[in-house]
């Protein structure tokens, strides 16, 4: 079997807690290992608050593991986020340049491909005016259109698949699963049940940091939705 592109074990990861009582760390992670191959498309699933997010930080390399191993070969890895870098007085044009820029790709790519943001983004006049007009959905729609021109060996996605209406919802899915298919590894992180099972191929479960699952889609959701019908019944 490939070696593994990334690869944790045992990971942890602490944050300050001084607003807690007794404040000292709070593990966001706390025992976390998962591996992740060439092509593989790895859905993490879990209640709020279980370190999906943290996670995904973590194999962006944002984040360094305070205890445990990562092991990581030489591949690039894009937490595809909206709105970063985003400036509420510039047009949407100006901060699709900045917004590109901040996600690593070079100044002279993002120039070129501004036509096919605009038209992705579907906001016609709207892109050559300041944002601070926009609404919730236009922003969203905008960060998505700029996220998704970075080409990464590895995509990280967390819950961002519900950019807009309807209609654009399919459209961003499309685009994602177009990515998919051209062989990009994909970590993608959601709620969306049915998006999971249609994006992704293996799932880890995890809850309160620790990792409690990972395998098939079928055998891991058996296993979560047995868990939630438990934890229900209880209450």
């Amino acid at each position: 079997m490939d070696t593994p592109l990334i690869e944790l074990e045992n990971v942890g990861v602490a944050f300050s807690a001084q607003r807690r009582v007794g404040s000292g760390r709070f593990w966001a992670l706390e025992d976390v290992s998962l591996s992740l191959r060439q092509g593989e498309r790895l859905g993490v699933i879990g209640r709020n608050g279980a370190g999906k997010s943290t996670l995904l930080r973590v194999l962006a390399g944002i984040l360094q593991p305070d205890r445990g191993r990562m092991r990581r070969s030489t591949v690039s890895c894009q937490l595809l986020s909206l709105a970063v870098g985003f400036t509420p007085y510039l047009s949407g044009r100006d901060n699709a340049i900045l917004s590109g820029l901040m996600i690593g790709l070079r100044q002279r790519d993002i120039v070129s491909r501004l036509p096919a943001i605009k038209e992705f983004s579907e906001l016609g006049d709207f892109f050559e005016q300041p944002i601070a007009s926009y609404s919730s959905g236009m922003l969203m729609r905008l960060g998505f259109s700029v996220a998704i021109q970075a080409e990464p060996d590895v995509l990280l996605i967390d819950e961002v698949l519900a950019v807009g209406d309807a209609e654009f919802q399919e459209k961003s899915g499309n685009a994602l699963r177009e990515r998919m298919r051209q062989g990009h590894t994909v970590v993608l992180v959601s709620h969306d049940e049915t998006q999971v099972t249609t994006l992704c191929d293996r799932l880890l479960w995890i809850e309160h940091g620790k990792s409690v699952r990972e395998g098939s889609r079928d055998e891991v959701f058996a296993a979560y939705h047995e868990d939630l019908h438990l934890v229900g019944g209880a209450t």
